[in-house]
């Protein structure tokens, strides 16, 4: 098992259990995720959800790039296993707050993109490495254009690896409600979980769905173009695979002038 889940009062805690591969999620991850929110549908006795990283260095850092996943002819279709992840997804409507501590990026966004809001620790960063790798950011950046201003939006995802959202940036901006110190972003997002699950439950689902409801049609029309700007705009799976490798023999540094990423 890749997902761990423990129940107490109210309140799953949901840990994403690979820390070996700063918790990537490769296809069984991938289904683990939808099954337990689609389990948590019918589980009464939770009534909130904290969603975490095991291990510290990473909340998630997108799809393990040694999942293969084949992929249809069409730019019209795309075969993405990281859609389904994701608690609304699997139209849960229960609260999930998201603990980030170290490293979330990429497809991280699309679990970040579907949590009612985040708490991170102080040594959190976020970035969106695609466009580095030849790949077209089209879900992520759908879900961070929702969450962020569009300025910030744009230059986390073009930047590329040269780009680290630090955690003190990412509350200023909104995309994080609330920082604590290094370690303890699951043990607060379980405080503010414990208050959601004490209150009335159908007010507080009803009232995620209401707040989502402002920005779903947006969203889902974005969301429809994602398959075929991936398909028309990514290198070929080689060609990313190259660059991947020169990113790894230069030992993955950013384009800052310092030759490191540019923090902020």
């Amino acid at each position: 098992m890749t997902v761990r889940t423990e129940i107490k009062d109210g309140v799953a805690l949901v840990t994403l259990d690979r820390p070996e591969r700063h918790n990537a999620v490769d296809l069984a991850t991938a289904a683990e995720l939808a099954a337990t929110w689609q389990a948590f549908r019918f589980d009464d006795t939770v009534r909130a959800v904290v969603l975490t990283g095991a291990g510290g260095r990473a909340f998630c850092t997108g799809i393990d790039r040694s999942a293969e996943v084949p992929q249809p002819s069409s730019p019209y279709s795309l075969d993405d296993p990281l859609l389904h992840i994701g608690p609304k997804a699997n139209d849960l409507w229960k609260p999930v707050i998201a603990a980030v501590e170290g490293m979330a990026c990429g497809g991280a966004f699309y679990l970040l993109g579907e949590a009612e809001f985040l708490v991170a620790s102080e040594n959190a960063t976020f970035f969106d490495p695609h466009t580095t790798y030849g790949m077209v950011s089209a879900y992520e950046s759908v879900h961070m254009a929702q969450r962020m201003p569009y300025g910030e939006a744009a230059r986390l995802a073009l930047m590329g690896t040269a780009e680290r959202l630090g955690a003190s940036r990412a509350y200023r901006i909104g995309l994080v409600s609330e920082l604590t110190a290094p370690g303890a972003a699951a043990e607060v997002a379980l405080r503010r979980a414990a208050v959601l699950a004490a209150q009335p439950t159908e007010a507080v689902q009803g009232t995620v769905r209401a707040l989502w409801t402002a920005h779903e049609a947006t969203r889902a029309q974005a969301l429809a173009h994602a398959p075929q700007l991936i398909a028309l705009g990514s290198l070929s799976p080689d060609r990313q695979a190259a660059l991947f490798a020169a990113r790894k023999r230069d030992g993955g540094r950013g384009a800052g002038q310092d030759g490191h990423p540019l923090v902020r």
